[in-house]
């Protein structure tokens, strides 16, 4: 490009230049040295000889390409807001079909391919193309035609959204509408304080179509109605003109944006904006709460917030649950065009509907993504196979009504209880902050770890032996329970297990009440903790030592435990609490669990390995010196909860008692 009364010239670089007939400025950046000189000074675009000013943004990057930026507003996006910004004029040079108009001067009705390539030779003998080179970009290509798409203004349909929209931006902000997770608040207060105007028509042949009707040649000769009648009284009234009839109108052919209409999808789901007096509508709007993706945030939620204001003067819903997105392995979106997406029924079919549904919630957080894999599904079958399982073992037990509940049986109902209490509470919060894989976590952890692996085995009967009919009962009452709590994850096979233990009276499970937690005595859960990590030790011991569960062991502490827990260790791994040391040997191992030792006399005749007492020790000396760490933190101490200070405390304790038995086991 010449500069205007100068003999001085600016080069661009551009992939495109049949466009310059389009340009309408030229910019660089105002901390570029090298074009300080041609600020506010004009331009000559070749062939066109039009003169265009150089004018200087931030926008435009030093290091690409010469530094010089062509502006043609018409035919860029971006160029598009930098022409606003300057109030540049904009030039359409490109007709519906990608020919060139007549501002194209000689190049009119060519298409843009060819112009491209005759432009290039007449830059050339105009000595204003410097060099040609190859040069790898990216190109937009229409999904369905796979034509390359030219960027082009066009005449369209929008919706102011600056005034109706702040409503909706207070709502969130003040946590009328509650967004889970909240981190995407601040993504959603983004949005709308830099919100721009809704086009909201679209050249489709399938939708609604825009409601507006044309009765003159001038294309702001038109009215906006219901319908052609409405529309033809208005036409008259507008125009002046009584004689115009329906034929004379013509309805635009733009339909509305798909999100037009789903803007208004809690209104008009129960006929709200019809007729806003049904029974339906009053109860279920505005409704509780809503799950989608993140992904249309902005395109559906923020809308249908602004439309509940706009429309009904208050809030669409209570909250909004964001799930992540399900992706490939490859992190890609699931989408037809791409085959990604698995076969929804061929799961369902290998698997099971609830074993797929458990597989993808345990590992989908709230808002984050997950990389579907079947091993989720099959995590899922097992877990219902143990589910299963645990109903066929129960009831394949005999009952017997003389038979006596023994001390295990007794401790294991008692802990449950207090387990399962202990847990709803958690799961209830989980719901409440809408941490809906972390409540499934837990119901899987208690069902899987509490009732199957610890809680069945306590109260198992002997091979060739009766169950007892209290603990029977009971254990089907706590089997009930849980299927309650597992009913919304795993609908079927939890009403199917329920078909199979309900009494006559009760109600499917679909119908049920949420269960209410009751009084839990921590004792009893603390007291078990301990003994189920002492019953741990016990069998690894044994299988480092390579004696048989069949070989009764005896434990010796100076801590005694109640007889009903004792009962419960003695089961689980045949071994017998004493607090009396005169049948101790001198010969002995200890195994250390919080920070109570016990021996065990040395059935093996095996010597202790003193390397694991040193590893276990230098492992106990770390933790204690982070919690020491912690604990000599004043800001920590002073900002965090009494109860989480209460057991850094504690930690601390039991550590320090359990390096000192460490410490004393490696002096002997």
């Amino acid at each position: 490009y010449k500069i205007s009364n100068s003999k001085e010239t600016i080069t661009v670089a551009t992939t495109r230049p049949e466009t310059i007939f389009g340009d309408t400025a030229i910019a660089v950046n105002p901390s570029d040295q090298r074009y300080v000189s041609l600020k506010g000074k004009k331009a000559i675009i070749p062939i066109l000889n039009k003169e265009i000013p150089i004018i200087t943004d931030d926008y435009v990057d030093i290091e690409f390409g010469t530094g010089c930026l062509k502006v043609t507003p018409a035919h860029s996006e971006n160029d598009k807001i930098i022409g606003d910004k300057h109030n540049l004029e904009i030039v359409d040079i490109l007709n519906d079909d990608a020919t060139l108009n007549d501002f194209a001067l000689h190049y009119s009705g060519l298409d843009r391919f060819v112009v491209r390539t005759k432009i290039s030779e007449e830059l050339k003998s105009l000595d204003s193309l410097l060099k040609v080179e190859s040069y790898i970009n990216n190109v937009g290509k229409s999904e369905r035609t796979k034509c390359v798409i030219e960027p082009k203004l066009s005449e369209q349909w929008f919706l102011k959204m600056e005034e109706i929209s702040k409503p909706a931006l207070d709502a969130v902000m003040n946590d009328e509408v509650k967004l889970f997770p909240k981190k995407f608040k601040n993504t959603y207060r983004n949005w709308m304080e830099n919100i721009r105007d809704w086009n909201i028509s679209r050249q489709l042949w399938w939708g609604h179509q825009i409601p507006v009707y044309y009765y003159g040649k001038d294309n702001k000769d038109y009215v906006v109605a219901e319908n052609i009648n409405k529309a033809l009284e208005k036409a008259r009234e507008k125009s002046g003109n009584i004689k115009l009839i329906v034929k004379d109108l013509t309805q635009d052919s733009d339909v509305l944006d798909t999100w037009f209409s789903s803007w208004l999808w809690p209104i008009s789901v129960f006929d709200g904006i019809r007729n806003p007096d049904n029974e339906d509508f009053k109860y279920y709007y505005p409704t509780n709460d809503i799950v989608t993706g993140p992904d249309i945030l902005f395109f559906w939620v923020a809308r249908m917030i602004v439309s509940g204001f706009e429309f009904k003067k208050t809030k669409p819903f209570n909250s909004v649950y964001f799930t992540g997105l399900v992706r490939d392995k490859q992190g890609r979106k699931m989408s037809k065009q791409l085959g990604n997406s698995p076969d929804a029924l061929k799961l369902i079919e290998d698997f099971g509907a609830d074993s797929v549904r458990v597989g993808l919630l345990l590992s989908a957080p709230a808002g984050n993504d997950l990389l579907f894999d079947e091993s989720l599904c099959q995590q899922g079958k097992n877990f219902s196979n143990k589910v299963w399982n645990s109903f066929r073992l129960v009831k394949s037990w005999e009952v017997s009504d003389s038979a006596f509940q023994s001390n295990s049986s007794l401790t294991a109902i008692d802990w449950f209880k207090n387990k399962f209490n202990s847990k709803l509470i958690e799961i209830d919060d989980h719901f409440i902050k809408y941490r809906i894989s972390d409540a499934l976590m837990t119901i899987y952890k208690l069902i899987w770890d509490d009732f199957c692996s610890w809680y069945l085995e306590m109260i198992k009967p002997g091979y060739g032996e009766a169950i007892d009919l209290e603990t029977y009962n009971q254990t089907l009452r706590l089997l009930k329970n849980c299927l309650i709590i597992l009913h919304p994850f795993m609908p079927f096979i939890s009403e199917e297990i329920w078909s199979g233990i309900k009494d006559e009276n009760d109600d499917p499970l679909i119908v049920l009440e949420w269960p209410k937690s009751k009084k839990i005595n921590h004792s009893i859960l603390d007291d078990f903790e301990h003994i189920s990590q002492l019953i741990t030790n016990i069998r690894k011991y044994r299988n480092e030592k390579g004696i048989s569960y069949k070989e009764k062991l005896e434990l010796f502490s100076l801590v005694s435990q109640n007889s009903k827990m004792k009962s419960v260790v003695l089961k689980l791994s045949n071994a017998d609490l004493r607090e009396d040391f005169s049948s101790k040997s001198k010969n002995v191992h200890s195994i250390i669990v919080g920070s109570i030792e016990y021996f065990i006399n040395n059935l093996s005749n095996q010597e202790e390995d003193l390397g694991k007492v040193k590893e276990d020790l230098d492992y106990n000396l770390g933790f204690l010196k982070s919690i020491q760490f912690k604990l000599s933190n004043q800001r920590f101490v002073d900002n965090a909860p009494e109860d989480v200070i209460k057991n850094e405390r504690k930690k601390e304790e039991d550590t320090l008692k359990k390096v000192k038995i460490l410490e004393l086991k490696l002096k002997k």
